[in-house]
């Protein structure tokens, strides 16, 4: 997901595009777009492998990622390799 500060610096949050589940990342590599009314930002893997799951509630309410950035806002889970 994304730190609290950082979603108060991106405002309020309206597209999230997530990885299909399956996907091999590397670290570093873009994983995730998160768009607000003030920008794009893309969200990079923080480790390589596998990604597990993603968060079909922030993709249908974007908002999630402002109003619990660590908990329901939560965007992929990667199992590292």
């Amino acid at each position: 997901g994304i730190s609290d500060y950082a979603q108060g610096e991106l405002g309020d949050v309206v597209f999230v595009d997530l990885p299909t589940p399956g996907r091999e990342v590397k670290k570093g590599e873009t994983v995730a777009v998160v768009e607000s009314v003030k920008a794009a930002s893309d969200i990079y893997a923080p480790v390589s492998g596998k990604v597990l799951t993603i968060n079909e509630q922030v993709v249908a309410s974007p908002e999630l990622i402002n109003q619990s950035p660590y908990g329901d806002g939560w965007l992929i889970t990667i199992a590292p390799t």
